[in-house]
């Protein structure tokens, strides 16, 4: 359908992206465990969504250690809108 976009549409990629609209940035540990996944998973779908430039990431010191930060990139904000509009346009249709 049109407006879905692939590259979000994965579960895990998809809870990714909502989680991060709620805020400018998170820890890399923080949504690790907000998603309950493994740092290997949560990796390959940022760096893809990196790679697409729907999230940043950067590196930075908290707490005394060296974390990563991510956040969504407005294009990542406007294709979880574009997305979000899409699903709705689906489940309208399921009446």
């Amino acid at each position: 359908m049109a407006g879905l976009d692939p590259l979000i549409h994965a579960p895990t990629r998809l809870q990714l992206v909502t989680t991060l609209s709620a805020v400018s940035e998170a820890e890399f540990a923080t949504v690790r465990a907000a998603l309950d996944v493994s740092d290997s998973v949560l990796s390959k779908h940022v760096s893809a969504l990196v790679e697409a430039g729907y999230l940043h990431s950067r590196k930075g010191v908290h707490a005394g250690r060296r974390t990563t930060w991510i956040g969504l990139t407005p294009a990542g904000r406007k294709a979880l809108h574009e997305h979000v509009a899409a699903l709705r346009r689906v489940i309208d249709a399921v009446e």
